[in-house]
């Protein structure tokens, strides 16, 4: 499975038309599909190693196994006020392939309305109608027989699917009694089946897909997907382990153009230059830390940092959205047994938050988002929409697990005690944050004292803080109530003894609400850094909606970071089909165009 290497003085030689920055799962689509015309040079540079014969990657079970090692970036927010003062864990993919390496594996979309309205905004060919080809791309969805689709509920509509694309997705070969458990209290308590999750609305209970292949039990990501398969090409080299320092842009006529990147390998300093363009990919972390380091961002915190301003725009790592997540977790009969081949986590279910309040407390809730003044009034007109009574989108979502994910709880061992967890997540926050470079006083480089790519960015999401973080705080509080009455809705209370964490007797309200704060985490969803300006331009982005950054020639963002608003739905379906959409907009854009 080995790839033949380049030296990094080969790649500093090479003619590249394209440069990549960000060999992880957007970059490697880009440059898989733009290296298909065998005329055009196409390199990549990608900070981690390439390790495709990592077991603790290429093994989808058990989960999460690479977040402790060098594969991760090993990230993490400054204290957040929201959250009694806590720092978090944030998990970045440093590894080729990116965080498709370490992720949960996740395969699903948004609702049609959550690409609807980045479309709505001004961007246009954003919408549903205009992204579904490109999720349909990317996939290669594996068919489940009849029976099984029978019995384990494994729906699907095929119309909106894709089956002939390079990353696997597919159903698990089994599944344990308390999927069917969870899946039949959801079904009593009154909550819609979802047999079309995939084509516009995940709202209901549904089993879920994993990119995982069937064939050898493997995971399905970027570098195995895109990357390996296509790895002989003459025209595609990829230099891993290699750290960009900044983005070369170079004034002609007036004008900055992006020519090529300045990276460093084993301590040598190196160049490469694009006679075409010059695509970041790094992620909504590391997307807007590359844009600063090269003079791209706000005046005032570049000047801080000791980098000469190039292009003023105060939108390059604001705007940040990230999903938030709370567990419950239940101790249930010890008979429950997780099935081998299980996926982690199963049944999900996406509600409105109407469904698990009263009419009276979501009210409440929407009064207060109907006074939203912190977010440009375009986008307060969406999110304000999303509390209509008629609005029937994911607020929030569950995942059921046998299993205790709560790294929190933490009971005695050998009980002989079994535990289930219910995932609280929330979909679409009024949380904003940002990602910024340090400032001089925060660096440690001797005499030159400058920003560098090696210092980690200052990631501060804001979770639960502003004017409006009271929101988010208030929806999660009754996620975590409408769980627990699910865990006393028959079936599954046959087999649930008690709900352990929160403690049993955390019941009121205050209560609620400080268990609340002293244990959200993240569920590793950020976006926004980059954020498409739409019709407001470089007023209310970074990018217009072709991807191309404002203000700077042959220079664009592809990745999560060019979101403009959170979906409904885990990332990564969504992130390939950007990166599919964003390679055919540099085609297109470029088509008959030679050097």
């Amino acid at each position: 499975m080995a790839t033949t290497p380049i030296s990094p003085e080969d790649f500093a030689a090479c003619n590249f038309d394209y440069l990549v920055i960000g060999g992880g799962t957007a970059g490697l689509v880009v440059a898989t599909r733009l290296s298909k015309d065998p005329n055009l040079n196409v390199g990549v540079l990608e900070a981690g190693p390439a390790a495709l014969e990592e077991e603790t990657i290429n093994a989808p079970r058990p989960v999460l196994q690479a977040l402790g090692t060098k594969y991760n970036w090993q990230f993490e927010t400054v204290p957040q006020q929201g959250l009694g003062g806590r720092t978090l864990s944030w998990p970045r993919g440093k590894v080729l392939g990116g965080t498709s390496a370490l992720n949960l594996m996740t395969w699903n979309r948004g609702n049609q309305e959550d690409y609807d309205a980045w479309e709505q905004l001004g961007n246009k060919g954003w919408g549903w109608n205009d992204l579904l080809p490109f999720f349909k791309k990317s996939e290669n969805f594996h068919v489940p027989d009849e029976e099984a689709q029978e019995v384990h509920r494994l729906y699907f509509d095929s119309s909106a699917i894709g089956t002939y694309g390079p990353v696997h997705t597919s159903y698990a070969k089994q599944y344990s009694k308390t999927h069917q458990l969870c899946y039949d209290t959801l079904i009593n308590a009154g909550i819609p089946e979802n047999r079309a999750h995939d084509a516009g609305s995940n709202v209901g209970v549904w089993t879920n897909l994993n990119s995982v292949n069937p064939n050898d039990d493997t995971r399905s990501y970027a570098s195995l997907a895109y990357y390996l398969p296509n790895s002989s090409r003459k025209n595609l080299f990829i230099l891993t382990e290699a750290l960009v320092q900044d983005i070369i842009l170079s004034k002609e006529n007036g004008e900055w153009i992006a020519t090529g990147a300045r990276y460093t390998h084993g301590g040598s300093h190196f160049t490469a230059s694009a006679a075409r363009e010059v695509i970041v990919s790094a992620g909504s972390v590391q997307s807007p830390q590359l844009l600063e380091l090269s003079g791209i961002g706000n005046p005032e915190i570049l000047g801080n940092a000791g980098v000469e301003v190039k292009v003023d725009n105060p939108n390059v790592g604001e705007n940040l959205q990230d999903h938030l997540m709370t567990i419950s977790v239940f101790e249930v009969d010890p008979s429950l047994q997780k099935a081998d081949l299980e996926p982690p986590g199963t049944p999900y279910c996406y509600l409105p938050i109407s469904m698990a309040t009263s009419q009276e407390t979501f009210q409440q809730i929407a009064s207060k988002v109907k006074i939203l003044e912190q977010h440009p009034p375009e986008k307060t007109t969406i999110l304000k929409s999303r509390f209509e009574p008629s609005a029937k989108l994911g607020q929030f979502e569950y995942i059921f697990d046998l299993k205790n994910w709560s790294s929190d709880f933490r009971p005695e061992p050998d009980t002989g005690k079994n535990y289930m967890s219910i995932l609280q997540i929330l979909q679409y926050p009024f949380s904003r944050g940002s990602i910024h470079f340090r400032n001089r006083s925060e660096l440690q480089h001797g005499e030159s004292n400058q920003a560098s790519i090696a210092d980690k960015p200052v990631i501060d999401p804001g979770y639960y803080s502003g004017p409006h973080g009271e929101i988010d705080l208030d929806i999660m509080t009754h996620c975590i109530k409408f769980a627990k009455k699910i865990s006393e809705s028959a079936p599954l209370c046959e087999v649930v003894h008690s709900r352990v964490f929160p403690p049993a007797l955390v019941e009121a309200d205050e209560e609620l609400r400080d268990w609340t704060v002293k244990h959200t985490s993240t569920d590793w969803h950020p976006i926004g850094t980059c954020g498409m300006g739409g019709e407001g331009g470089i007023h209310s982005g970074v990018v217009d909606d072709r991807l191309r950054v404002y203000g700077v020639q042959r220079l664009r963002v592809i990745d999560a970071s060019i979101m403009p608003l959170q979906i409904s739905a885990h990332l990564q379906a969504t992130v390939y089909a950007i990166a599919e959409k964003g390679a055919k907009m540099i085609r297109d854009d470029n088509f008959g165009r030679r050097e």
